[in-house]
């Protein structure tokens, strides 16, 4: 493959000497400036499609030496890292996962500018070989803006199991650029990727013209002719971009240009019955089909994979009994979630009851003994005991997305969604939500219009977090035994209507508007090794054990404190400076049935944390291993589920509060405080009331 020369090889080459790095500022990596001086550094960008296994190769190549942050300007998460390969040190960024170039959502944006005028010195093209002819229309938006890059043909396994295989040095001569194909999980297959990366840093290439058909490639001529520097290298790469209505492109021409470029596609259209953009796109995926003709090579495996996938998903996303079978599986996960995540809580609330009899038994009766025995084991004991319902709920949230079920289950809610006035994409923060309120808020950057983020994002808090899951066992199990599972699906299944129907309200009386279309690619499905859905359930479950550490611990802590002064009154009695600030806010919540101030301190904790409202109970009321006796004493069946409608509804945590205030602004942050305070209040209220009717 030639070599880049000339101005263009100069160019690089005045980058490379003068580029000021902060390599060192990342993730508090030290870097040996006597062994990497700034000639040995470059800068690579991985970009490609959603669910290309992007991220999987990012992490394999830069280890644990990332950072994570924001993109200046604009909420996009971005992620950085660094690979060091004998003498180089490579700074490696990943770019937001996206379908395409021309800008609508802040991912493409970001992805976009970054390439243009961040100019790395290598670009790795991720696709998802099982899914070339999809993938490869990115790519081809990447190449022809005459970067040096890798197309790197991932998920190589799959695409042996399916029986494809893809001609990589027949497809690299053509392409003009380095193509290689790997599973981002071989050792392997990353050392190979690590040696290209450092072969195409070093001696950049331009990869070939595309050329389309020939009234296109005249109407790209034609439009680069009015390109302020129709030299450049970039100048056909912006004409495109023009016919494919990129506004942000036409701000640097003349007004003359303007008219004379708007006469060009007008002719274009009037000549071909097409509009332009329409017909690029066309000519584009003519000419991925026939490289998919030339290069990809498929054995008769693949048809019957093909003709399975499409039975099974003729039933996952049918558009009548798709729905009852996204109950039936949301329904599976609670119970197996309550049956055996309960099991091994209750082995937690046996070892932290002990403990705490032990210890109180050694310490004997003391400011200390009471500390530790009633603050900390009782309080952080009794949310930590819940790590087992946690994990497992995680667990099964992983697997579905493994498998690939997840996005059929965003198609299928597509129309559903479209009805409430959510976008379909808005589906897959909400099930997000499930897991984590804050990420599942942050993932409504993929939407492209700001109403129908800041729309997702109003409802997202109605979707139960995982740190509601403890007061719900708690509750569940103690009033409603045999039925828990089946009453802790139903307060899920609440948080989803209330979305729905809020989104609705909100739809036609603050978002009014056209609604954008909704584009998913269904991945393929996979079985995924154990190693991956047990560690990424782990991590997420982590983040629940460092928040029982810290936010936790010092909750419980201060409970603990107001529980015991003023000196010399009983332990969290009505006389303590807790038991007064909780009979003074308990009154508000009398009509909802739990008007006691215990529960009252609770609820104003749990903004802080919602884990934090079991802690409160269980400090206050003696610890885990005792709430199954104190609980009736203060709660009814009525009363209890009551109480657990308001805890899925009211005010999210605080750290929430600061996450929509940063994705969306401090009014819409102050209005879902408020509307979510109010609608909790209403909906409680309603349930007690209507159900003292019923019960007597």
């Amino acid at each position: 493959m030639k070599g880049i020369t000339g101005q263009r090889q100069r160019r690089m080459r005045r980058k490379h000497l003068n580029r000021r790095s902060n390599l060192a500022l990342i993730e508090g990596v030290s870097i040996d400036r006597d062994k990497f001086g700034r000639n040995n550094e470059r800068t690579v960008a991985l970009c490609g499609n959603p669910n290309s296994g992007k991220t999987t190769i990012f992490n394999a190549l830069t280890f644990s030496h990332q950072h994570v942050g924001n993109w200046p300007g604009v909420t996009v998460e971005k992620k950085e890292g660094i690979l060091r390969n004998g003498e180089w040190l490579y700074r490696v960024v990943d770019l937001p996962g996206t379908y395409s170039l021309t800008t609508h959502s802040a991912d493409e944006r970001v992805a976009r500018d970054y390439l243009m005028k961040d100019d790395p010195d290598l670009v790795l093209i991720i696709i998802d070989q099982t899914n070339f002819e999809r993938n490869m229309y990115f790519a081809l938006e990447v190449l022809e803006m005459k970067k040096n890059a890798i197309l790197v043909l991932n998920m190589k396994d799959e695409a042996e199991r399916m029986g494809l295989t893809i001609k990589t040095d027949a497809l690299s001569s053509f392409l003009g650029i380095p193509v290689i194909s790997v599973y981002g999980k071989s050792p392997e297959s990353i050392s190979q990727l690590k040696a290209l990366i450092q072969q195409s840093a070093a001696n950049p290439v331009v990869p070939k013209v595309i050329r389309y058909d020939e009234k296109i490639e005249e109407l790209i001529s034609q439009l680069q002719k009015h390109d302020p520097d129709p030299d450049d290298e970039h100048a056909r790469w912006r004409a495109i971009k023009i016919i494919e209505g990129a506004m942000d492109f036409r701000k640097s021409l003349s007004p003359d240009s303007l008219r004379e470029i708007d006469d060009r596609l007008f002719s274009f259209e009037r000549d071909t019955a097409q509009d332009p953009d329409i017909a690029l796109a066309e000519a584009r995926y003519g000419f991925i089909h026939g490289l998919t003709k030339e290069f990809l090579q498929r054995r008769t495996t693949l048809q019957e994979r093909e003709r399975i996938t499409t039975v099974i998903d003729s039933w996952l996303t049918h558009r009548i009994w798709g729905f009852p079978i996204f109950l039936a599986i949301m329904w599976l996960m609670f119970q197996f979630t309550f049956t055996v995540g309960g099991f091994f809580s209750s082995l937690l609330d046996s070892a932290f009851s002990w403990f705490g009899a032990t210890v109180s038994g050694v310490m004997g009766e003391s400011l200390l003994s009471s500390f530790i025995v009633d603050g900390l084991i009782s309080g952080v004991g009794s949310v930590i005991s819940f790590m087992p319902e946690i994990f497992c709920l995680f667990l099964f949230i992983s697997f579905l997305g493994d498998i690939g079920y997840m996005s059929r289950a965003a198609f299928l809610m597509d129309k559903l969604m479209h009805l409430f006035g959510l976008h379909g994409k808005s589906f897959i923060p909400m099930i997000l939500g499930f897991g984590c309120t804050i990420p599942a808020i942050m993932a409504t950057r993929s939407l492209e219009s700001r109403k129908d983020r800041v729309l997702t994002i109003l409802v997202t808090p109605l979707m139960s977090c995982s740190a509601r899951l403890p007061v719900y066992v708690v509750f569940a199990g103690v009033f409603f035994k045999n039925g828990a599972g089946t009453v802790i699906f139903s307060i899920y299944l609440l948080g989803i209507l209330l979305s729905i129907i809020m989104a609705r309200v909100f739809k036609k009386v603050l978002f009014k508007g056209e609604e954008a279309l909704f584009i998913m690619e269904l991945p393929p499905y996979r079985m995924p090794t154990a190693k991956e859905t047990l560690g990424e359930a782990w991590r997420k479950t982590s983040s629940f054990l460092k928040k029982a550490g810290t936010v936790i611990f010092a909750a419980v802590a201060i409970i603990w404190v107001l529980s015991t002064f003023p000196e010399g009154v009983p332990y969290a009695s009505p006389e303590s400076w807790i038991g007064r600030i909780g009979s003074f806010i308990a009154p508000i919540f009398a009509p909802l049935g739990f008007g006691f101030w215990q529960a009252s301190v609770a609820l104003v904790f749990g903004f802080f944390a919602k884990e934090i409202i079991v802690g409160a109970l269980g400090t206050m009321l003696g610890g885990e291993a005792l709430l199954a006796t104190a609980l009736p004493l203060y709660f009814t069946s009525l009363t209890a589920y009551s109480f657990l409608v308001f805890c899925l509804i009211y005010i999210p945590c605080v750290a929430t509060v600061a996450a929509i205030r940063k994705e969306a602004g401090t009014k819409w942050m102050l209005f879902s405080v408020v509307y979510l305070f109010f609608l909790a209040y209403v909906v409680s209220l309603a349930i007690f009331q209507i159900g003292r009717l019923f019960m007597g």
